[in-house]
């Protein structure tokens, strides 16, 4: 009894070793929230960069019984298109990933809108999930203004994430499952290769 016992706890301790590693991982990941239009693009942009780990698209901004795509499309919920990035911070920084956000992803110049899609639902929005993520976006916005990167002022809005509400199934890896589909041709491909001659580090 006694040697099954040692048994039973050598196998408990080996398996808690071998979970470290893991839990670990998962304590390192950050989340950071973005929208930028619509988020099938935004998605898949995020998808391709180095050190992502998870990217979700959804709807944050408004409540969770107007979380639908048909509620959210009429353009009065409150919410916007969004997507949710988990990442590493050890190999992409929430830095980088505004660069990405700001230079890639969508036109942060743009109110209420994104390419051919026109609504409060499209609008440029931070949502933060921490202090520190907040000066850093507001002082990224700052220093892309003041070098005038883009021709008009940067209309994003900077705002603390109450609440993330991931989308319906068919809308997650849209890009992925429908790459022939003229929507996607013609708004998101281009950011893929975008993301890629901009940011060749980070590309995957």
């Amino acid at each position: 009894m006694q040697k099954w016992l040692q048994w039973v706890g050598g196998a408990v301790a080996l398996l808690t070793l071998l979970a470290a590693p893991c839990a670990m991982a998962a304590q390192m990941e950050e989340t950071a929230v973005f929208s930028g239009g619509c988020f099938w693009g935004v998605d898949a942009v995020f998808k391709h960069v180095k050190g992502v780990t998870d990217v979700v698209s959804g709807y944050s901004g408004g409540h969770a019984a107007t979380a639908t795509y048909e509620q959210v499309s009429m353009g009065n919920t409150g919410h916007a298109e969004s997507v949710r990035v988990r990442f590493n911070p050890q190999q992409v920084s929430y830095s980088q990933l505004l660069q990405v956000f700001f230079r890639v992803a969508h036109n942060p110049t743009e109110l209420n809108r994104q390419g051919p899609d026109e609504g409060s639902q499209y609008r440029s929005v931070i949502f933060y999930t921490s202090p520190a993520q907040r000066q850093v976006a507001l002082g990224m916005i700052r220093q892309l203004d003041a070098a005038h990167v883009f021709s008009a002022p940067i209309v994003t809005q900077v705002v603390p994430l109450t609440q993330f509400y991931p989308a319906e199934a068919w809308h997650q890896n849209y890009l992925e499952d429908h790459p022939d589909e003229p929507y996607i041709v013609y708004n998101d491909l281009p950011k893929l290769e975008l993301l890629r001659q901009r940011f060749p580090g980070l590309y995957r």
